[in-house]
């Protein structure tokens, strides 16, 4: 660790270029989480942006580098914690668009609250008893090694270009090819489904979580898929007269759609319920033990002289700011539920519970990376305790149980996103030198940024494209299935309809895939089925798995090119670098063409304002056949930039 007196690190032209990045990185991972329910740490792109602008503005220390990927980093955290959860309340139809005040209030205390709750936790788990915050060493060595990020920023600008491209081809822009290559018959009382999306942004996340997750999410959906869908169709759909008469005369596809929503899908929801309760109960004495050192090592270490790289944010100040909280929190939930003692309460839940889960959600970024960090779980067991609490309070008849709980859950599941990251940011930092106090601000800077811009970016993708179910103005809307699962849970509990049998067999099935994981661990087994990450695959569409199965294969098979010996995590992460910063191009420059194309579409009021002209357009069998070759194309590009022996971008 360097030292890094004098060396600026909290510049003017550092934050500046910290928050632009968070606000772009926020819009995209949003697109991104609401298409496919997954976003990615956003930390190594943005330092390669930083170093190649910084470079263009006479040169950036590494200290001011780290400052803009801290901020930048915050664009994936608010983005997760608010398409997680604040698409419930417009499913609902509690609001009938994304109210800007309220988006603000909910995704800006929720990311300041994540800052504040991780401050104590930053010296248990990254100095005294450190864990390995994979993405943070990886960010910390692309810092150390940038002293040239020309080809990494080829790398971005490239695959950027490649993601725009695809999509704006895509259904909603030119209409030129499919976003989905699909099949289905009827095998005598069977049904048969298969399909794959080809969005190149789907592949690029099947890169960064690797073919372990992508194995994992792929089989929860051909759980669904090649198993529960045709065993429903084939033994129980007779004896489900509404869903029956409802698919009478379908196509095949249109069956196992139909299925799938009304029922299979529950199946993840029973799953992810169960992810979330053991979440909990496998981390408890973790999550005790560095909640009391972090206490402990903030109260050792007030009054005392400390080293420039060891100061935190005062502890002081930081419990003055968590009861200046407490009033907006409590008139923002008194605003819903209409009573000053519930609302209290609501606001002591959402503090304990925010506590608590940000210390879970840094422990497990810590482990797994923030990627890979189940928050939903996290989510989703707030939602449930809030629940029973308010049902005890209001009656499982009360009309606002349902939002009050999901607006808990919104304001921890932002806490918990931005803590996870936050904590992943300060390990980088340790590594190069920085200051912690000035990351930790920086930090709230670009979350409060990014809560700025939420609403307008999320009105904008409801308008163009429609988030939850799909409807006749928009048949292919943005599934947003954490928030779709959020309101289910909260409507269920508060007098709704549930297919409850159907839960009950995936909770079931959540905890055999439990036992399977913890048999594994037992074994020293390499390969993990993490029940979350099997839940989202059993939640849903096979469609959206494929090409993340496809793109963790593509991983493992540049591993095996490059011969990487299992175990060495500090050569797989030079390994993969220019395929991480590919993907990464990918994904931001697909999703923020999606937001761009929004624009026209909103503004005509028209879905087909870009699409060719029909005369132009190929036969469906054709365009499905040449979206096929363009994503193998992408697949191709991403292989060889990942096998190239040329060092190809900063550290590789």
């Amino acid at each position: 660790m360097a030292g890094n007196k004098g060396i600026p690190q909290l510049t003017f032209r550092a934050v500046v270029l910290a928050v632009v990045l968070a606000v772009v990185l926020a819009a995209a991972n949003a697109y991104l989480g609401l298409f496919a329910g997954l976003t990615i740490a956003t930390a190594i792109p943005a330092a390669v942006v930083s170093m190649g602008v910084l470079r263009l503005l006479g040169g950036g220390t590494i200290l001011e580098n780290n400052i803009v990927q801290t901020g930048a980093s915050a664009g994936s955290s608010i983005a997760a914690g608010v398409i997680f959860t604040i698409p419930a309340l417009v499913i609902m139809g509690y609001w009938p668009e994304f109210k800007y005040w309220w988006v603000l209030g909910i995704a800006g205390l929720g990311g300041l609250l994540g800052v504040l709750f991780s401050v104590p936790l930053r010296r248990t788990m990254i100095v005294e008893d450190p864990l390995p915050f994979p993405e943070g060493k990886a960010a910390a060595e692309v810092l150390k090694a940038g002293e040239n990020p020309g080809p990494g920023l080829k790398i971005l600008a490239l695959a950027g270009a490649i993601g725009a491209a695809v999509k704006l081809a895509a259904t909603s822009g030119l209409r030129a090819i499919p976003d989905t290559a699909a099949g289905a018959t009827f095998l005598g009382k069977y049904l048969g489904y298969m399909g794959t999306n080809l969005s190149p942004a789907l592949l690029g996340v099947g890169y960064i979580v690797g073919l372990n997750i992508g194995i994992v999410v792929v089989s929860g959906s051909i759980l669904s898929w090649h198993i529960a869908i045709p065993l429903y169709h084939a033994f129980f759909l007779a004896g489900d007269t509404v869903l029956s008469a409802a698919l009478a005369g379908a196509s095949a596809e249109d069956a196992a759609f139909g299925i799938w929503s009304s029922q299979i899908r529950y199946l993840g929801v029973g799953a992810m319920l169960t992810g979330g309760v053991w979440t909990l109960f496998s981390l408890r004495k973790s999550l005790v033990s560095g909640v009391r050192s972090g206490f402990a090592a903030a109260r050792k270490g007030s009054g005392a002289a400390v080293a420039e790289t060891e100061r935190d944010l005062p502890m002081k100040w930081m419990l003055v700011a968590l009861v200046a909280f407490v009033a907006p929190l409590w008139m923002l939930y008194h605003a819903i539920v209409g009573v000053w003692g519930i609302s209290l309460l609501m606001t002591v839940i959402m503090i304990v519970a925010g506590f608590l889960f940000v210390s879970v959600s840094a422990y497990l970024a810590g482990l797994v990376g923030s990627s890979n960090n189940p928050v939903s779980g996290i989510t989703i067991a707030t939602i449930l305790f809030a629940s029973v609490v308010l049902m005890l309070l209001l009656g499982r008849d009360s009309p606002i149980g349902a939002v009050a709980a999901i607006m808990i859950g919104a304001v921890v599941c932002c806490a918990a996103a931005v803590g996870g990251d936050n904590l992943q940011d300060l390990k980088a930092g340790y590594l190069v030198g920085a200051t912690p106090w000035k990351q930790q601000l920086m930090l709230g800077i670009g979350a409060f940024s990014c809560a700025l811009v939420m609403a307008p970016v999320l009105n904008l993708l409801s308008q163009a494209y429609g988030i939850g179910a799909p409807t006749a103005e928009h048949p292919n809307a943005l599934s947003a299935p954490q928030a779709t699962l959020m309101a289910a849970v909260a409507r269920g509990l508060f007098g709704g309809d549930l297919p409850w049998g159907m839960i009950g067999a995936g909770a079931v099935v959540g905890a055999l895939i439990v036992a399977l994981d913890e048999w594994l661990k037992a074994r020293g087994s390499s390969f993990r089925v993490p029940v979350l990450a099997a839940a989202i695959g059993i939640y849903l569409p096979l469609e959206l798995m494929v090409p993340i199965f496809l793109g963790g294969l593509i991983a493992h098979f540049v591993e095996r090119f490059h011969g990487l010996r299992a175990g060495d995590e500090e050569a797989r992460d030079r390994i993969h670098r220019p395929g991480t910063l590919y993907a990464a191009g990918l994904i931001t420059g697909e999703a923020l063409m999606g937001i761009a194309i929004a624009v026209p579409i909103v503004m005509t009021g028209r879905a087909d304002v870009l699409a060719l002209p029909q005369h132009l357009h190929l036969g469906e069998a054709a365009a499905q056949w040449l979206g096929l070759v363009v994503l193998a194309l992408v697949g191709w590009l991403l292989y060889r930039v990942s096998t190239r022996k040329a060092a190809v971008a900063p550290g590789g």
